[in-house]
């Protein structure tokens, strides 16, 4: 497994993964032109085995007060299982601490999706706190809470 950063190439196999029910049960559908630019996050390509089987961004809060980053990511349903998740967490997070010189990293996940909330805590995330009705449901009629959770760099 290995992360590499997004090219336009990569467009066609990402929107296929985030359309697949297990993906967009939890990110919803697609914005237009994903997974093209945005200005606001930097993505990486999960790679398994030389095929793309992912993707894990991160935003940056710029203001020195409040300096933190915030990841998200998803992996095709088909390559669940192979520590793939847990892996992309593990490097991004050396980037976003090691190179990035972040002291503390956030994730959201749905309350629901206790497969995420498992492999975040593998890696040293720890539950912060719960937001409720934080995010819309994926048929956008409706709201989910969702798990604040946090990790920080070592001291």
């Amino acid at each position: 497994m290995r992360l590499r950063p997004m090219t336009d190439a990569d467009a066609p196999e990402l929107l296929r993964i985030h359309e697949t029910p297990g993906v967009s049960e939890w990110w919803g559908n697609p914005p237009p032109g994903f997974p093209g630019e945005d200005p606001y996050a930097t993505r990486y390509v999960i790679e398994d085995e030389g095929e793309i089987a992912g993707m894990v961004q991160y935003f940056e809060e710029p203001d020195p007060d409040y300096r933190h980053a915030l990841i998200d990511l998803f992996v095709d349903p088909d390559r669940h299982g192979r520590g793939l998740g847990t892996e992309a967490l593990r490097q991004i997070i050396e980037v976003l601490i090691g190179e990035r010189g972040h002291h503390r990293l956030t994730i959201d996940p749905a309350t629901a999706n206790q497969a995420a909330i498992h492999v975040y805590g593998k890696v040293g995330f720890k539950p912060a706190g719960v937001l409720h009705q934080y995010e819309r449901d994926h048929s956008g009629e409706g709201w989910h809470d969702c798990l604040l959770m946090e990790y920080l760099a070592p001291q």
